[in-house]
Order: structure tokens, then sequence, then C-alpha cells
């Protein structure tokens, strides 16, 4: 049987079949926001209407909304806290994200991506909004990269996503692999981090939705399962 959103053909993810509604959540530092940005700019190549919701009041640095004029530009809507864009974190959350709830179940073709804060501090900022999430169907993948320095080990992310999930009052509907290394990322990198994703669904009870594999990558690397390719959009602030 084919999980969430995989192609027919290619064994590659399909983001036409995210839900209308879909969360991106995870731990600081696992890559959210540039997968975000890749589901989003590729849901709007597939020719649907896109909106992404950032609620990311904790991190200053890596926010979607920082990346206004690359969505924008390629027809995505932004909808974003009032100081995001700044380095000042303050819960000034945009009334705009429940009409976009409502936007997105109101017609086939949407999809309203939520990139939400790391961790449960961050996921407290996405509970406001969880019973309008709720109210119908929803995608909620949580977003695990082995190469992050705090959760090498699957029960470390699984008690990190039990965080998320109390926090938001939601629950995760799919694992999403993002294991890389940035630029010394490899074929073992890549592999490892499959196996890491794996373990971690299969501690959750979910499915593996997909493993993200940069798009330079793509034709050399042995990956299992579904691949999704991601490009690189989010570059840390001094490069």
């Amino acid at each position: 049987a084919r999980g969430l959103g995989v192609g027919a053909a290619l064994n590659e993810f399909d983001v036409k079949r995210l839900k209308a509604v879909t969360v991106i959540t995870g731990h600081y530092g696992v890559g959210k926001t540039n997968l975000a940005i890749n589901l989003a700019l590729d849901a709007r190549y597939a020719g649907m209407e896109v909106r992404v919701a950032d609620l990311d009041i904790v991190n200053p640095y890596f926010r979607s909304s920082d990346y206004r004029g690359l969505l924008e530009d390629a027809g995505v809507q932004v909808i974003a806290p009032r100081y995001a864009g700044t380095t000042l974190d303050a819960p000034a959350i945009s009334g705009q994200v429940s009409a976009a709830l409502d936007w997105a179940r109101g017609k086939r073709g949407r999809l309203l991506l939520v990139d939400a804060g790391g961790d449960d501090a961050g996921a407290t900022a996405l509970g406001r909004f969880a019973g309008g999430i709720a109210e119908g169907d929803y995608d909620l993948l949580y977003v695990v990269n082995r190469s992050r320095n705090l959760t090498h080990d699957p029960a470390e992310a699984l008690c990190v996503l039990r965080e998320i999930e109390a926090a938001s009052h939601l629950h995760a509907t799919a694992v999403a692999n993002n294991t890389h290394l940035a630029d010394f990322t490899d074929g073992e990198v890549l592999s490892g981090g499959v196996v890491f994703a794996q373990e971690v669904a299969g501690l959750a009870g979910l499915p593996l939705a997909f493993s993200a594999v940069p798009r330079h990558m793509l034709e050399d690397a042995d990956i299992p399962g579904v691949r999704y390719p991601v490009s690189v959009h989010v570059r840390k602030p001094w490069e």
C-alpha cells in the first residue's frame, strides 16, 4: 500500500496528497522551515493555491516569513506574527490564521502549511489554533534529523514528539525524515537517517511519510522508501 503522499510511479513524495491543513513541527534545528518552504513551492508549482502560516515566535533567525519574497514571488501567501523577521519575540500571532484554516478547507486544491516553532515551547503557539485545526482532517508531520545532537537516540526523539503533542493539543500523523549534515551530507548520512527515522516512526506508531534527499543527490542516493527531493533555501545568518 502507498503511504502518505506517495506518487504512483516513482516512489517519490507527492505534495498534492497532503491534507489541506498540514503542520510542520519538530525539534529545534531539524530543518522544519527549509522543508516547509520546499513543500510550499512544490505545491504551488503543482498548481495548488498555497498559504504558509509562520507560527515560530521563539526562534528569531530561521522563520519561513524571512523568505517572504521567495514564497510570494512564486504565488504563495505568507501569514506571519507581527514581529516576524525581527529579533523581538512576542506572542503576537496574526488573526489571519483562523481565517486561513477555513480558506484551506473551503475548496479542493488549497494547502495551508503551518510552520510551527521548535519543541513544546514553539508548539504552545500552535495550541492556540488546535481547535480549528482538529475540526477537519489535517497532517502533522514530525520532522526528525538524526544529525541533530540532542536527538541522536530514537527514544529521545519520541520524547520530544510527546512534549510537542501535549503542548499543541494535536497528534502527529506521520514522521518526516530530514536527516542531513548541510554541505557534508553524503550517502552514509542519508542511509543512517532513514534507519533512525524508521525507528522513531515505529516507536511512535506512525508511518514514515518520506525521507528528504538533497535534489542534487537524488539520482545517486540509494535511499529506501519514499523520497522527497529538497533544495536548500534556508541559510545561516552569516552565510
